[in-house]
């Protein structure tokens, strides 16, 4: 008999039932140190009280109305993007995978507009992770992603991750974008060489080509930059954003220049969630905390720490890990051992990971977390290697 709720997820056997800072606590009574941040959405920990204070005053004036009236929370957030990014304009969401099929849209728009209806197609990369919508599992393209769930939404072209040469040879007169996350969280905590993302923007600009960056997890100060493709000094024209800018209320957008969206005019998208009061006034008291010098200078600070912290728990368990990849507080460890293994030691000991392809395991941990969570990490990190390493030694001393 099929359960009430759609069997569509592995869950692990926890059942949270309050957080507060980078701690979750089960219904039996437990304390997790969660560095999984709800796969990098609770940006801002558990709890903060300047999200409480904005959700509820907000919850006590007025909830929604739609996009057929004015919101000022949405203006207010808007505003504050438009000042401390690339972008000229924002539509606002309420996930990830919106904000890709609204900038798949954008884009084949732009030329359609300007009578190139023909440049339609999108080079996307392996291992990329756009959501799971039609557009999105057909940008990545993988087998896992797309099985089963034919005909594909045609249109988007397949590169290897780091192939400057194979984007180069994709372009066509039917190119209209490229599409990639500066990061690559989904496919194993890949950054994109500050180089190769100059080069990417390059590339656009000599092909008359739109950038589009999704991202939707390594933004909002993730990095330790506000965005993270400001490391390499360039900008998009068009960004996916989610996870992070509603700290844990669902809220995503699109960030864009006037150019790059000057297709989308009234009536061409719509939402009849997106952008309401109750998540702009969480969004807007989320930008207002984390797009400060103070408090990316802490991000960058953590990061230092918790990265050196990890390269000496490699090298005390060189037998489970392989190395540390990332940047900022958004870090993986590729396992040697099997990272669902480590993933479920974790919750022996406490400690909430991400598991990711390439056999990586994800660590996006709040980026408010403190410097004795980080302490704590590694403490139970370490116990839940050891735990690993006791069963490999276990599995190789029994007898076939």
């Amino acid at each position: 008999m099929i359960p009430s709720v759609l069997p569509t997820y592995n869950r692990a056997p926890l059942t949270f039932v309050k957080g507060e800072g980078a701690w979750l606590t089960e219904a039996d009574g437990r304390r997790f140190l969660d560095l999984g941040a709800g796969i990098a959405v609770n940006a801002l920990g558990h709890a903060h009280p300047a999200l409480v204070n904005a959700l509820t005053e907000q919850a006590h004036a007025l909830w929604h109305v739609s996009n057929l009236y004015h919101i000022p929370q949405q203006q207010a957030l808007a505003d504050k993007l438009v000042e401390h990014t690339f972008a000229d304009t924002v539509f606002f969401t309420n996930s990830g995978t919106e904000s890709c099929e609204l900038a798949v849209k954008m884009a084949r728009k732009y030329f359609y507009d300007k009578d190139q209806p023909e440049r339609v197609e999108i080079i996307t990369f392996d291992g990329s992770f756009h959501g799971r919508s039609s557009a999105g599992i057909a940008a990545a393209g993988s087998e896992k992603m797309t099985k089963g769930f034919g005909p594909l939404l045609p249109g988007f072209v397949h590169v290897t991750f780091g192939d400057l040469d194979g984007v180069t040879n994709a372009i066509t007169d039917k190119t209209a974008a490229i599409m990639i996350e500066p990061v690559q969280g989904e496919g194993g905590i890949r950054p994109v060489p500050d180089a190769e993302l100059k080069a990417l923007r390059q590339i656009c600009d000599d092909n008359g080509l739109l950038l589009i960056l999704d991202e939707v997890q390594c933004g909002v100060g993730r990095t330790g930059k506000l965005f993270a493709h400001e490391w390499a000094g360039i900008t998009p024209d068009i960004m996916m954003v989610a996870k992070g800018i509603g700290g844990g209320f669902p809220l995503g957008a699109v960030l864009a220049t006037e150019d790059a969206a000057s297709g989308m005019t009234a009536g061409t998208h719509g939402s009849t969630y997106g952008g309401n009061p109750l998540g702009c006034a969480v969004g807007c008291a989320v930008i207002d905390q984390v797009a400060t010098p103070a408090f990316l200078e802490g991000v960058n600070r953590k990061a230092g720490m918790l990265r050196q912290k990890l390269e000496g728990l490699i090298a005390e368990h060189p037998e489970v890990f392989e190395e540390v990849r990332g940047t900022g507080l958004m870090l993986g460890l590729k396992c040697k051992a099997l990272n669902i293994d480590m993933v479920n030691a974790g919750y022996d000991n406490e400690v909430i990971t991400v598991p990711a392809a390439d056999n990586v395991i994800r660590l996006l941990p709040p980026l408010t977390l403190t410097e004795d969570d980080i302490a704590q990490a590694v403490i139970r990190l370490d116990k839940a290697a050891a735990q690993v390493e006791e069963s490999m030694a276990s599995a190789q001393d029994t007898p076939e």
